[in-house]
């Protein structure tokens, strides 16, 4: 008898296995208006909304909601997008999509299951929020964590590009200040030396600050303790610019000569501070300071939170800007941007078949899942909060 590696039952006829074709699923997507103070955002355009209606999804949104954002209910109602006075209704929706994490309030609103998409901004959250989650078994993700194939956070690099290039704008605004100001024009004229900044950080604000700032002619000089991030900014610049660790003396005599002053450094708490009291009162009179991190904290010391109605003051005759949300300043080009990072997220969480099969398939949307059905999957957050968590990954494979 013929020696054969395959057993009888192997020989015979198998049925055959195939992929189950994944069901594409019907989004209905409700954007209420925000009710945070000074957000001008909303977290998709007309355009997205009409991408999306497109295809076959549903969109319901709170009259007024795009106003801050320069676009009226009309563009979006011709985009094919449900407008109704009732936060009510909007908030029944299965699918929320807000740029502000919910308030008690809302929370109380929505229904049973709803999957919330929001920043998170974890250093405002109270316990209180997410004990209000869990009570409604709540999905949650937050722009924050999503995250891209290489690996990056886009949600968080897009509005650090636009804080970067918006610090240098603002700073050249104030040069102006007829009271304190020098009303020097931000640049290099022709015979006119040039403007000086420091930048201490370099991450993307960092980086988009120094593209600005060289691209209006000013001498720039970086700061940071990270010799592998400064060499990955002169990398990313059309030039070599002046670089240095963080030592006392280098960046005392740098400030003394500027004329502005950038705060661009995160910390994974709170913000170093990096600039005492001392060294701000060596400036030259009329130097601007742009404190971007001050939403953790600030890298200058005599760095105060401000607003968008009032966001300067005068300390140590420095002009300080430290307004913690600059991207809301820009509303249209920031809701631009988010909306471009969450649109292609949401048709691909319709194609893959809704959000539990779309986070299997998606390891960076999966990070993005802060809430699974009323249960905390986020250790960080469980950390800070003392909060009983779960992986993720032990719940959705």
């Amino acid at each position: 008898m013929p020696i054969t590696p395959f057993s009888k039952q192997q020989l015979l006829p198998q049925e055959e296995k195939l992929e189950i074709a994944r069901h594409k699923s019907e989004l209905f997507i409700g954007i209420p208006k925000e009710t945070s103070y000074q957000e001008r955002r909303i977290c998709l355009t007309p355009d997205a909304v009409s991408s999306l209606v497109n295809h076959g999804h549903r969109v319901m949104l709170e009259s007024g909601a795009g106003e801050s954002s320069s676009y009226s209910d009309k563009e979006y109602s011709d985009a094919g997008a449900e407008v109704t006075q009732d936060p009510k209704k909007v908030f029944s929706c299965p699918m929320i999509l807000k740029v502000e994490p919910l308030t008690m309030s809302e929370i109380e609103m929505v229904n049973q299951g709803t999957i919330v998409i929001s920043a998170i901004q974890l250093k405002t959250r109270k316990k209180e929020y997410f004990t209000a989650l869990a009570k409604k078994k709540i999905t949650a993700l937050a722009f924050e964590f999503i995250k891209d194939e290489d690996g990056s956070y886009p949600a968080v690099k897009s509005l650090s590009e636009i804080a970067g290039t918006a610090s240098v704008l603002i700073a050249a605004e104030l040069m102006i200040n007829q009271q304190v100001g020098k009303g020097l024009l931000f640049g290099n004229i022709t015979g006119v030396p040039p403007t000086e900044v420091v930048i201490i950080g370099s991450g993307t604000v960092a980086e988009f600050a120094a593209k600005t700032a060289i691209g209006l002619g000013a001498n720039v000089k970086v700061f940071d303790n990270s010799i592998t991030k400064l060499r990955r900014l002169q990398n990313n610049l059309s030039q070599r610019i002046f670089t240095s660790t963080i030592q006392q003396k280098s960046l005392l005599k740098a400030l003394r000569r500027c004329d502005v002053a950038i705060g661009a450094m995160k910390g994974e708490d709170r913000t170093p501070v990096v600039v005492s009291e001392t060294m701000v009162e060596h400036m030259k009179r009329g130097a601007v300071i742009v404190d971007v991190c001050i939403d953790t904290g600030g890298c200058f010391e005599t760095s105060e939170i401000t607003t968008h109605e009032k966001p300067t003051f005068v300390k140590n005759n420095i002009i300080h800007y430290c307004v913690p949300n600059i991207p809301s300043r820009y509303s249209k080009t920031a809701s631009l941007s988010i909306s471009n990072i969450l649109s292609p997220y949401l048709i691909q969480i319709a194609e893959d078949g809704g959000l539990e099969s779309a986070i299997r398939c998606n390891r960076g949307l999966k990070n993005g899942v802060y809430f699974y059905h009323g249960i905390l999957t986020n250790k960080a957050i469980g950390d800070w909060f003392d909060l009983p968590n779960s992986d993720i990954n032990l719940i959705v494979f």
